[in-house]
C-alpha cells in the first residue's frame, strides 16, 4: 500500500507539471505561482479548521526561511516547464538527492568525520555526465536558459529539503510546513504579477477561461493531493523503496509529454536521463543509510519541499 501512494504522488506531481505547462501559455510564470499557493492554502486551511488544528507556531523564522528558499525553487521550476520538455524539467528537479549526497560528501571530507564513500562519489559524477546529455538538444535550440533555471531549482530545492528535515526534528507537524510554504508561494506571486510580471496596465491578472480556469484548480488540486499522498507514503512504508519510487515521476512525465506535446527524444537524451535517474537512486540510498529512520518517518516530511 505505502508504494501505491508514492506511485499516486508521483503520478499528480507529474500531472501538476503538464497542468503548468499548459496554463503557461495563459498565464504568467508569477501567476502560475500565486494561484496554485492561493488554492493550496485556502483547501488545507480548511481541512486543519475543520479538524481543530492550529496554525500557531513557535518556529516563525524557521519557516519564512524554509518558505523563501522553496518559493524560489519553484518558479525556477515553473520557469524551467514553461522552456523545456517536460520530462527535461522533472529530471532536473529530481537532481535534489544528488545535491545533498554531493554536499554530505564535502561536509564529511572537509570535517575529517567519515571516510569518502566512492560509490557515492561515482553516482554524483556520473549525473553531471547525465545533465549534459539530457540539456543537449535545450542548448542547441537555445533553450539554455530553461535548463539552467532547472539546475538552479533543484540545487535551492534540496536546502529546501534540508530545512523541512529541521523542522521536523523540531517537532513541527507537517501540515503548518506545507500551509505556510503555500501562503507565502500566493504572495510572492501576487508580489511578481502585481511588480510587472504580469499583463500590465490597472490588469496585470489576465483573464480567465474556463479552460484556463480548470487548469489552475487542476494544478493546485494535484499538488495538494500529492504532498498529502507522500506524506502517507514516508510515514507507513520503507523510506529507501518510497524514496526510490519517485522517480517514476520523471516516467509519468515521459508520458505526459509524449501524449501531449509529441515529445520525443534522441538516444543520448534517453540515456541521459537513465544516468540521472540510477545516480539518484544512488544517492537516495547513501543519504537513507546516513539518516536514523525514525527521524525521516515520524519527524519529517520531505514532501513539504515541495516538488
Amino acid at each position: 500500500m505505502p508504494s501505491l501512494w508514492m506511485l499516486f504522488a508521483s503520478f499528480a506531481f507529474a500531472a501538476m507539471g503538464a497542468g503548468v505547462k499548459l496554463a503557461s501559455e495563459f498565464y504568467t510564470t508569477s501567476e502560475l505561482l500565486f494561484y496554485r499557493g492561493l488554492i493550496g492554502a485556502v483547501i488545507l486551511f480548511m481541512i486543519v479548521r475543520h479538524r481543530g488544528g492550529t496554525f500557531r507556531t513557535p518556529f516563525p523564522k524557521a519557516h519564512l526561511w524554509r518558505s523563501a528558499v522553496g518559493v524560489t525553487s519553484l518558479w525556477l521550476w515553473f520557469f524551467a516547464i514553461s522552456k523545456l520538455p517536460l520530462a527535461t524539467a522533472m529530471t532536473l528537479n529530481y537532481m535534489a538527492p544528488i545535491w545533498i549526497a554531493a554536499w554530505m560528501f564535502l561536509m564529511g571530507w572537509w570535517t575529517k568525520t567519515k571516510h569518502a564513500e566512492w560509490p557515492l562519489v561515482l553516482a554524483v559524477g556520473a549525473s553531471f555526465f547525465g545533465v549534459t546529455l539530457v540539456l543537449q538538444p535545450a542548448v542547441e535550440s537555445n533553450g539554455w536558459l530553461g535548463g539552467l533555471a532547472g539546475l538552479c531549482s533543484s540545487v535551492i530545492s534540496a536546502m529546501a529539503y534540508m530545512q523541512v528535515r529541521k523542522l521536523g526534528q523540531m517537532g513541527e507537524p507537517e501540515y503548518r510546513v506545507v500551509f505556510y510554504f503555500s501562503a507565502t508561494t500566493a504572495v510572492a506571486g501576487f508580489v511578481g504579477v502585481v511588480s510587472g510580471d504580469g499583463a500590465g496596465g490597472f490588469a496585470p491578472f489576465h483573464s480567465h477561461t474556463l479552460y484556463g480556469g480548470l487548469l489552475l484548480l487542476a494544478i493546485g488540486g494535484a499538488a495538494l493531493m500529492a504532498q498529502m499522498a507522500m506524506t502517507r507514503a514516508y510515514r507507513v512504508g520503507k523510506v529507501l523503496v518510497v524514496a526510490n519510487l519517485q522517480y517514476t515521476g520523471i516516467v509519468f512525465s515521459s508520458l505526459w509529454g509524449l501524449l501531449l506535446w509529441g515529445d520525443r527524444f534522441d538516444w543520448h537524451v534517453w540515456l541521459g536521463i537513465g544516468v540521472i535517474l540510477a545516480s539518484g537512486i544512488a544517492a537516495t540510498f547513501y543519504n537513507t543509510r546516513s539518516t536514523a529512520r525514525g527521524a525521516v518517518t515520524e519527524k519529517t516530511d520531505p514532501i513539504a519541499s515541495e516538488l
